[in-house]
């Protein structure tokens, strides 16, 4: 019982090497699965979501991060009447392009790139790994997946200019993604707000009084707690509030965007691709609420004192294993001395490094980095 509005698999623009049916899974299925058993995706559950340089179970990781987003995406699809099986797909893959260190590594990657005239986006990398870094099948390179997912892959988080991007032309840059695909961006900071603060106080970074006093919401929240549980631990009435604010954010997300939908007319996909702007989004009292928490998590825990050995040891790291590779390029792994060969030596490496988990990057900072 899909919405009008929601992507149809049958009308899948396809795959760029046509493949037979399967007997018993659709196309968005069969993509799902595709990115669930890739390299890249495996490779998630070592790479740092907050915390580079902290060790803890408890704490999120990038592909614990992934399945968070890919649940409470179902849950909103199912209520939209989107398409489910797309948009998990896109959930899954939302973060298979990152490096390793989180934003750390992103932002070093970025600038050693940008030295030699390129930049490093890791929805771009994303797309990269799906349509040629994996290899799994002897008919093609890359996971061979549907335009839809490949286009949600590129644009939820933003739009890409044609101008700017003409590379990416064959993925309708002058229209909306559908609806599935602008879930995610969405869904992204619903998980990561509540997790990180979460995670924050877990590291010791972040106490109650401080979030209190920096997030509103979640000061209501608590209070709400503190009344109905009295004598619960400090931490259950943490995890109570938190629930109460993951559960305010989905809600008004799955709220705001039906009245969006009717407000706005919304027929069919068409008419969500020909939309001046996004559909998928917060009322503007929530929105508020999400803006407030994330900038408390930018000023008390991303930029905090505490972290900032962490971050900078994380770009170090990076930095002086791109300079090393590229002085030293036959010390890069055979089949990526090949690719320099045939494409830029600085991007060989960029996509070398973006693959790496955080354990690995480590060891090879101390085989390469130590000697130089």
């Amino acid at each position: 019982m899909l919405a009008d509005y929601a992507v149809r698999v049958e009308d899948s623009r396809g795959r760029r090497y046509p493949e037979p049916p399967h007997p018993y899974r659709n196309d968005f299925q069969r993509d799902r699965d595709r990115i669930i058993h890739a390299r890249a995706f495996r490779r998630l559950e070592n790479k740092t979501q907050v915390f580079t340089g902290r060790v803890s179970d408890h704490f999120r990781n990038r592909l614990t991060h992934t399945l968070e987003v890919a649940q409470v995406s179902r849950t909103i699809a199912a209520r939209l009447r989107l398409n489910g099986d797309l948009v998990e797909a896109l959930a899954l893959a939302h973060d298979i392009g990152h490096p390793p260190f989180g934003h750390a590594g992103e932002k070093a990657l970025d600038e050693a790139m940008r030295v030699h005239g390129g930049f490093f986006d890791h929805n771009l990398h994303a797309l990269r790994i799906v349509e040629d870094f994996e290899l799994r099948y002897a008919a093609f390179r890359g996971l061979n997946l549907t335009f839809e997912v490949k286009e949600g892959i590129v644009k939820h988080s933003h739009d890409y200019s044609a101008a700017r991007s003409p590379e990416l032309g064959e993925y309708l840059l002058d229209q909306r993604p559908p609806i599935e695909a602008q879930l995610i961006d969405l869904t992204d900071e619903i998980a990561y707000n509540t997790a990180d603060l979460d995670d924050g106080y877990e590291a010791g970074i972040l106490n109650v009084r401080c979030m209190r006093e920096g997030v509103p919401v979640f000061d209501r929240f608590y209070r709400e707690a503190e009344g109905q549980y009295p004598n619960a631990l400090e931490k259950l009435k943490l995890n109570e509030a938190l629930r109460r604010i993951f559960d305010r954010l989905v809600s008004d997300l799955i709220g705001n965007t039906e009245a969006r939908i009717a407000a706005a007319g919304v027929k069919t996909l068409e008419d969500v691709r020909q939309f001046p702007e996004r559909l998928a989004a917060f009322s503007a009292e929530v929105d508020a609420e999400r803006r407030a928490a994330k900038n408390f998590l930018y000023d008390s825990l991303y930029y905090s004192p505490e972290l900032q050995p962490e971050k900078a040891n994380a770009e170090v790291v990076i930095r002086e294993l791109f300079g090393y590779w590229t002085r030293h390029p036959d010390d890069l792994p055979p089949s990526y001395q090949q690719k320099a060969r045939e494409e830029d030596l600085a991007r060989v490496i960029c996509d070398y490094i973006a693959g790496m988990t955080d354990n690995f990057i480590l060891d090879q900072y101390a085989r390469f980095c130590r000697k130089d």
